[in-house]
């Protein structure tokens, strides 16, 4: 079984989950539904009498193209994943996924527990044919615009064929999101040059230049941490683990900056002068770092499209998912990645199979 076809559904809102309360995920849908780029219905799942009143003080019971799936249970922040998921077979989450697996929806959106939805997703869902694993993509500022992180989380281990599908995936995801038509695709790596990196991604830029030659990806090479931040890639490709110190490391960061900088600009009178000159510039800055521009981090590589947006998420985030979530939709995402998986995957076999040559630099074997 493939990429599912016919009637993509709708968008299944988990609104149990996340920190800010069901409260937030239904003003989040009123302001998608007011939206005019939503192209696609919605689901709130959740329990009937904790949503019920919420819609109706939004104007939304009737919303024709609004509709309540009922769940009776929540799985909780504190919840372990995957009990959570066998004790909890009626929760929000599990709810939405399998709107999904039967068909009635085309993608979720949950700010509930991220192990969980992972889990579920993947366990639910299963992977696409020719996909091993899903991996997580995050949406980074850089230079003159953004980049996809990927995988930022969900596979701390990973093997070059893994980084491979990461690759296609991450390119897929930054034609819709990020609306390049040839995105770059980097891998992430101590160096520029031929030979430099570990065996993961010696192995991978074979197998990435090589696909690169045949058109599948628009690949760039390797590519160094300061320069994923340069207008270098649309795509920074790399394993889970490297993923997620990068991207924590970035978010901590910016935090770092923005304490520090309005800590100085305090410090005297003349200084606080000069900010209230400047606001204009810190307000911009402030739009380009906010991560409530697109939302979520979708789990990319599943039988259905899962966008896991922050728990801590308010009502503008949660909107700007369901709309990354329509985008996703309708350029019929898994299509697209279905049709490269079958070339990438005879690359990677290719390469599997070629004689071992030695790295740039390195003396061949004796004998």
């Amino acid at each position: 079984m493939g990429a599912p076809t016919g009637s993509l559904g709708r968008i299944a809102l988990d609104a149990m989950g996340g920190d800010l309360g069901p409260s937030e995920v239904v003003y989040a849908a009123k302001l998608a539904l007011s939206d005019t780029r939503l192209g696609t219905d919605l689901t709130l799942v959740g329990n009937p009498e904790v949503l019920e009143p919420l819609l109706n003080q939004h104007g939304l019971f009737s919303h024709p193209r609004l509709s309540l799936h009922a769940a009776s249970e929540v799985i909780t922040m504190e919840d372990k994943p995957i009990q959570a998921l066998r004790r909890k077979k009626d929760s929000s989450m599990a709810r939405a996924i399998e709107l999904i697996k039967t068909g009635e929806a085309g993608a979720v959106v949950s700010c509930g527990n991220t192990g969980a939805l992972m889990a579920g997703g993947t366990l639910r869902l299963r992977t696409l044919d020719g996909i091993d694993r899903p991996a997580l993509a995050a949406i980074i500022p850089r230079a003159n615009g953004h980049f996809i992180l990927i995988d930022a989380g969900a596979n701390p281990e990973a093997e070059p064929r893994h980084l491979a599908h990461n690759a296609l995936l991450g390119s897929h995801y930054a034609r819709v999101i990020l609306g390049v038509a040839q995105p770059r695709v980097g891998l992430l790596s101590v160096g520029t040059e031929e030979g430099k990196g570990n065996a993961l991604t010696k192995t991978t830029h074979e197998i990435l230049k090589r696909a690169g030659a045949e058109g599948i990806i628009n690949y760039v090479g390797p590519t160094e941490g300061f320069q994923a931040f340069t207008d270098h890639c649309d795509v920074a490709v790399c394993d889970g683990f490297v993923g997620n110190l990068l991207l924590k490391s970035w978010e901590s960061l910016a935090k770092f900056f923005k304490a520090t900088l309005t800590s100085e600009l305090k410090a005297n009178p003349l200084r606080l002068a000069g900010a209230a000159l400047s606001r204009g510039a810190f307000k911009a800055l402030k739009a380009r770092m906010n991560p409530d521009v697109y939302g979520g981090a979708p789990l990319l590589g599943l039988r259905g499209n899962v966008l896991k947006a922050h728990g801590s998420s308010n009502r503008h985030a949660l909107h700007a998912a369901i709309i990354a979530a329509d985008k996703v939709i309708r350029a019929d995402f898994l299509a697209q990645v279905s049709r490269d998986t079958a070339p990438l995957n005879a690359v990677i076999e290719a390469c599997a199979s070629a004689p071992a040559t030695a790295n740039p630099g390195e003396a061949a074997p004796a004998g």
